[in-house]
């Protein structure tokens, strides 16, 4: 079915006595204007229109849980399934992947922005219904938007929609969504919500609370629905032959299989051979010395098992080690400046990554609103007005070069690294006790933990724990099972943790969970680090509201700048290829993978069984 467009006259639309001048409904939305794909595109470029359905798709879970215990992936306490809610759910805007910071119409058939950006109107598709065939209704969208907000969820929802006013269900079709202020970003990301029935969790007439929902059955609109479950390890996702978005040119060459079957193994090695033996068709690789070393054996001899490296173009991310700073050891810049001075990237590069890996420098890596890395010179004009007002609040290295993370190569050296490191320790207050660790003048010891779920994660820590055993300052490992792991992270009850943050090329409100005062002291934000900073606070507010790249891109290079040499975070390392193993007797794919694909959602999206 084509996405039908409303077409509407550009004037005034009067709602509960508020008329606003209103920009004509289209397919899409883009954040800056220009979509790539025209009213009634066929569809969307990088997939087969013509690819078969049927067949099974066999996965392994690359989640760190061992197991799973909900069919909830919205609310706080539990793991659900992996990919549970990319299959089950469907949105009001779909993304695609060959282009950045747009939407087009999948449970809306189309999207009008008022011309200031304060409200965003979506006219949902009469063809839309949920898995037990009731349409989707403006209610519903309104009933998702306010659960998601609510008490039970992640508060990381709450955060991003902080600047919603209100959800107004026009009539059946149509809702609209007011803002406190001018917000181009809005749209995407109300469109971008994962949209459930309002029948999901009632029993006998009467709904529970969401925290209850646990294990009743979602019901949502999604490509896909729950099907044979090994509960607790092995689950089954069948394909919905009825799914009402099957011949919508936003879905016509995806959602391909007929069963997605996904697995869950205990451990690494298991997986690996598992893998070998045959028992799934597809595995994305995050360690280098996996792919190096054990990517081998005789189904890769015979060519039934492929290893490949598919480049992408998205953002670096910022995979880094994380210094929680509500510890007061912690809190003084010039520690975790000099615990990131102790870690050597170059040797590791070589000895444990078989030189596979680029290091992680600031925020935004790869995007336009990058300010770190080699090369980079001091702010911009533009920048300095933004930072002006808050330089006496701020490292003084903000106002200089961009970041750059501490090398071990050229004319640097692992040596002047932990003698710098030393200056500043000193500085700060430390000094090495008889007993080889350093003290402030309470006699507090610098001893820390380093919190983790994964046994593999020691095999990269240790290099960097010696180096700083160096220094005085003694870095444990604490390894703990996924269920407490999570319940210490969403407490901040930790010194070190490792986390891989996803990138973007249009950072937004989204980084007030990350990096905002508020919600450092909120219970399961995303603000591990406890930043509480009211230069960083203006400079999320700013790229938030920006109305144009003139305004966003000075904005997110300052706060990269304010991040990077506040050492709130020590980046890790990055690929600019998905590493993957698939069975090429099993399944079949398109020439090339799309620019911004990420690798398990390219394979469950677009791929198909032969």
């Amino acid at each position: 079915m084509q996405i039908r467009r409303k077409i509407s006259q550009l004037g005034l639309v009067c709602v509960l006595a508020l008329c606003t001048p209103w920009a004509q409904a289209a397919h899409g939305y883009a954040l800056w204007g220009d979509l790539k794909y025209a009213p009634a595109f066929a569809h969307f470029d990088y997939v087969n229109p013509q690819a078969p359905k049927g067949g099974e798709l066999q996965l392994v879970s690359n989640l760190r849980v061992s197991n799973f215990d909900k069919y909830n992936p919205f609310t706080m306490k539990g793991n659900p399934p992996a990919y549970l809610s990319s299959l089950l759910f469907d949105s009001l805007l779909s993304s695609a992947m060959d282009e950045t910071a747009s939407g087009y119409g999948l449970l809306a058939q189309d999207v009008q922005v008022a011309p200031d950006f304060r409200a965003v109107t979506f006219t949902l598709n009469p063809a839309a219904r949920f898995h037990n065939g009731k349409p989707v209704t403006a209610a519903d969208v309104r009933y998702s938007y306010e659960t998601l907000i609510g008490p039970y969820c992640s508060p990381a929802y709450k955060t991003i929609l902080a600047n919603v006013k209100s959800a107004t269900v026009l009539d059946a079709q149509r809702i609209r969504f007011d803002f406190f202020q001018p917000n181009r970003e809005l749209p995407l990301t109300l469109g971008a919500l994962p949209i459930f029935s309002q029948d999901w969790g009632v029993v006998n007439g009467k709904r529970k609370p969401f925290d209850q929902v646990v294990l009743d059955t979602p019901i949502g609109s999604g490509p896909y629905k729950i099907g044979s479950v090994v509960f607790g390890r092995d689950i089954t996702y069948v394909r919905d032959a009825q799914y009402w978005a099957r011949d919508l040119n936003t879905r016509r060459g995806s959602a391909n299989f007929d069963k997605i079957s996904v697995k869950i193994y205990k451990d690494n090695t298991a997986k690996l051979e598992a893998l070998k033996a045959g028992e799934f068709d597809v595995m994305r690789f995050f360690s280098a010395r996996d792919w190096a070393r054990l990517a081998r054996g005789k189904r890769f001899d015979s060519g039934e098992l492929v290893k490949a490296e598919f480049a992408h173009q998205l953002p670096t991310g910022f995979q880094s080690y994380v210094f929680n700073t509500r510890n007061p050891a912690l809190q003084d810049v010039r520690v975790r400046r000099a615990m990131a001075l102790a870690m050597d990237f170059e040797w590791m590069n070589r000895q444990l990554f078989f030189g596979a890996y680029s290091r992680v420098q600031g925020l935004f890596g790869s995007t336009a609103c990058q300010a770190s890395g080699p090369g980079v010179g001091p702010p911009s004009a533009a920048e300095l007005a933004l930072l002006e007002p808050w330089r006496a609040t701020l490292p003084a290295a903000v106002f200089g070069p961009g970041y750059q993370a501490p090398r071990t190569d050229g004319s640097h050296s692992l040596r002047g690294n932990l003698r710098e490191a030393q200056a500043l320790l000193k500085d700060a207050g430390w000094r090495l006790g008889t007993d080889g660790i350093l003290h402030n003048g309470q006699g507090q010891k610098l001893q820390l933990e380093y919190l983790e779920s994964n046994e593999a994660g020691g095999r990269t820590f240790s290099p960097w724990a010696r180096n700083l055993e160096k220094l005085g300052i003694k870095l444990e490992l604490r390894l703990a099972d996924f269920a407490l792991y999570q319940q210490r992270l969403q407490k901040f009850d930790f010194d070190v943790i490792s986390l891989a943050y996803g990138g973007t090329h249009n950072p937004g409100q989204e980084y007030a969970d990350l990096f905002g005062s508020q919600a450092a002291s909120i219970e399961d934000s995303g603000n591990y680090a406890g930043v509480k900073n009211p230069a960083v606070d203006a400079l999320i507010a700013r790229m938030a509201h920006a109305q144009s790249t003139a305004e966003l891109l000075p904005a997110c290079r300052a706060l990269d700048r304010i991040i990077s040499h506040s050492y709130y975070l020590l980046g890790q390392w990055s690929a600019n290829t998905h590493r993957m193993v698939y069975n090429s007797q099993r399944l079949a794919h398109p020439p090339h993978m799309p620019a911004y694909a990420q690798g398990e959602d390219w394979v469950l999206d677009i791929w198909w069984a032969k």
